[in-house]
């Protein structure tokens, strides 16, 4: 069948990769995709987000699947674009309805979703412009640290975790005041701060059904030791040591559970993949937010692991027959390194040319901020997060050794990574 992807980050890449393994797959598409989509599909010079090109390649392409990587497109509703028009409503797309995408799009929505269903996530109350000041009372008369997200889409870094009143105080004016995070800040919540450890849960349902896809821990601070910005996220692993049978089982049982119960009680159709930001604490796992799709650089690391066709299984979704399906996954561990520009997640400079590809062994490349320069054919990076190398082992610390010998290898001017990846675990 031909597929189209949205997409271009590693995310993106890792999909299209795994895609191109599938016998079910003729041609696939990627928009706008990168240099690395590039060998496994076919690249077209079209934005996620503009629903009107899309519509005009699907119908000149003959697409029969459209899958969507990124959450803005998501949030705005390409989903219920296709469902609308007459010519596109019969060719299933892979993500959400905007409604069900709320659940990343607000941070709100989802603490109230998670509220009606029982799910457990931190305390938290949310604030504007016409309520900043009960805003600023709550922090003085709270304990901190205090946990301040911009309540829409910031790029993975619209949080902030202050330790004091004073720093609190100051954040939360500069989020709704001067709408630090844009548009994604005019409303901001603010939570309760939770001590414990990360990780990431993911699930994939038509709706009916679901089944559970490998977990997997990522690191998002730009600095070792997880200190300075966040950023997209710097690396990843899977499994996740600590989270053993017991500790799924509750994550199954308390919120993957009644996460789907929750959105087929409130009527909202969710074709797609679900993503559980989770926090281990003291043993008892608590959501941290929700996103509607995969999560980038987890992917990277989720997707070698598993077995399965994915086509096979999209098709799965499609036809609301998922509860069939065996998720396979490789008993291997993963590890993924994010190789960034210097100066990311602030300022950075492009065009940087990439080198060393060739000499990479016994690792997957997957590319993010990368395009070929169609006058030298060389590689040059194009965005903040450049290029993931991914490896399997036996062990994580194999798996991290064999990442790490190959992050060495590719080249380009200021390029920075993690050296601490899985430090923690």
């Amino acid at each position: 069948m031909n597929v189209l992807l949205l997409g271009s980050g590693g995310r993106e890449h890792a999909i299209a990769w795994k895609l191109a393994q599938s016998r079910e797959l003729q041609k696939l598409f990627i928009a706008p995709g990168n240099a690395g989509t590039s060998r496994v599909g076919v690249n077209v010079s079209i934005s996620p987000n503009d629903f009107g090109k899309i519509r005009e390649f699907v119908l000149g392409n003959q697409i029969q699947m459209v899958i969507v990587g990124p959450e803005d497109p998501l949030v705005k509703g390409i989903h219920d674009f296709f469902l609308a028009d007459a010519s596109l409503k019969n060719i299933p797309v892979i993500g959400p309805l905007a409604k069900a995408a709320l659940l990343e799009g607000s941070k709100e929505f989802a603490k109230e979703f998670m509220n009606r269903h029982g799910i457990p996530t931190a305390a938290y109350k949310s604030f504007n412009l016409k309520n900043l000041s009960a805003g600023l009372d709550h922090l003085h008369r709270s304990k901190p640290p205090f946990v301040l997200k911009a309540d829409g889409l910031a790029a993975g870094k619209g949080v902030v975790i202050c330790t004091t009143v004073e720093e609190a105080t100051k954040e939360l004016n500069e989020m709704i005041r001067m709408e630090k995070f844009g548009e994604a800040s005019r409303n901001v919540v603010v939570e309760e701060f939770l001590s414990g450890i990360e990780l990431s849960a993911f699930a994939i349902t038509d709706g009916i059904s679901y089944k559970i896809l490998p977990e997997a821990k990522d690191y998002k601070r730009i600095g070792a030791g997880d200190t300075g910005p966040n950023t997209g996220g710097m690396g990843s692993v899977s499994p996740v040591p600590f989270a053993d049978k017991t500790f799924l089982e509750k994550v199954e049982t308390r919120i993957i559970k009644p996460t789907i119960e929750g959105l087929k009680k409130e009527h909202i159709p969710y074709t797609g993949f679900i993503f559980f930001g989770l926090i281990n604490v003291d043993g008892d796992p608590f959501v941290i937010e929700y996103n509607c799709r995969l999560g980038d650089p987890e992917t990277e690391s989720i997707l070698p692991r598993i077995k399965n066709d994915l086509l096979e299984l999209f098709l799965a979704v499609t036809e609301k027959r998922l509860e069939k399906e065996t998720i396979l996954v490789n008993p291997d561990f993963a590890a993924t390194i994010m190789l960034v520009s210097k100066g990311y997640p602030d300022k950075y400079e492009k065009g940087k040319i990439i080198s060393g590809e060739n000499k990479i062994d016994d690792s997957l490349l997957f590319h993010a901020g990368t395009v070929y320069d169609p006058v030298s054919g060389e590689i040059l990076s194009s965005g903040g997060r450049v290029i993931t190398v991914t490896s399997l082992g036996d062990s994580m610390k194999h798996a991290l050794e064999k990442s790490y010998r190959n992050a060495e290898k590719i080249m380009f001017d200021g390029k920075n990574y993690r050296r601490d990846i899985g430090f923690d675990l």
